[in-house]
């Protein structure tokens, strides 16, 4: 699920390689609600899938702190 990735990615030092195919599909979900930025492989590209996370933008950020305050 992509917002279980975002919490999971929330301390990561970027920019963040990703190779995992589960990880790049959320991370183009992501980066598709502008939650992320990243650089992502093609969806038709077979080789050496590999992407990077650049950033959570501020977007992505509120959206972890709205999701926090609703757990509470």
């Amino acid at each position: 699920m992509p917002m279980n990735f975002l919490r999971r990615i929330e301390d990561a030092s970027f920019p963040l390689a990703i190779h995992e195919e589960a990880d790049i599909q959320c991370a183009a979900v992501l980066a598709a609600a502008e939650l992320i930025e990243a650089n992502l492989p093609e969806p038709d590209d077979v080789s050496g899938r590999r992407g990077v996370i650049l950033r959570i933008t501020p977007r992505g950020r509120a959206e972890l702190s709205r999701a926090r305050e609703a757990q509470r």
